[in-house]
């Protein structure tokens, strides 16, 4: 059976070449018809990368100056896996800059929260070590700790953080 891996990229366009769009050729310039063309050049590679993928992909780009975009597969799910920690990294400072929280706050490591490939906090003493908010946040992005992550979530809440995606607009965006 085929891996079912999961990519998803998100592509911000920016770009005087494709300042107008594929489907608005009001022109007949040189220059409106170069663009078309380079659209469906890059629609093309990107189906192709699509056809021949062991696994799914989505694709958003939007070209900045005009507001045109191509999507694929954009209704798709995709699980978040490791992305969704820059989710909880956003909401930990959030709630520092509201007060709710400080990075210099001292938590004291739980064998309980300890989870197997925790290279960094499976190394700590339970119910010894103390180390800081900051410090949990570094453990989460910089080597991908999920015992850190798993931390922090607690402390935010998971409510918390999906309320903070909502208010960003991205409530298809979830932390569960």
């Amino acid at each position: 059976m085929r891996s079912r891996t999961c990519i998803v990229f998100f592509l911000l366009f920016v770009s005087a070449a494709f300042a107008q769009t594929v489907n608005k050729p009001s022109t007949t310039s040189p220059s409106a018809e170069k663009q078309r063309v380079l659209w469906q050049k890059l629609e093309a590679t990107i189906h192709e990368v699509d056809q021949h993928l062991d696994g799914v992909m989505g694709v958003a780009i939007e070209d900045l100056k005009t507001g045109d975009n191509y999507l694929l597969h954009e209704n798709e799910v995709f699980a978040q896996a490791s992305s969704i920690k820059i989710a909880v990294l956003a909401d930990l400072y959030l709630q520092a800059q509201q007060g709710k929280l400080k990075l210099t706050d001292l938590y004291t490591v739980q064998a309980s929260d300890l989870v197997p490939d925790s290279d960094i906090m499976g190394g700590l003493t339970p119910g010894v070590t103390r180390i800081t908010l900051r410090d949990l946040a570094t453990m989460m992005v910089a080597v991908s700790d999920n015992s850190a992550t798993n931390v922090l979530i607690d402390r935010l809440g998971m409510e918390n953080v999906n309320a903070m995606l909502d208010s960003l607009g991205l409530a298809h965006t979830r932390l569960r």
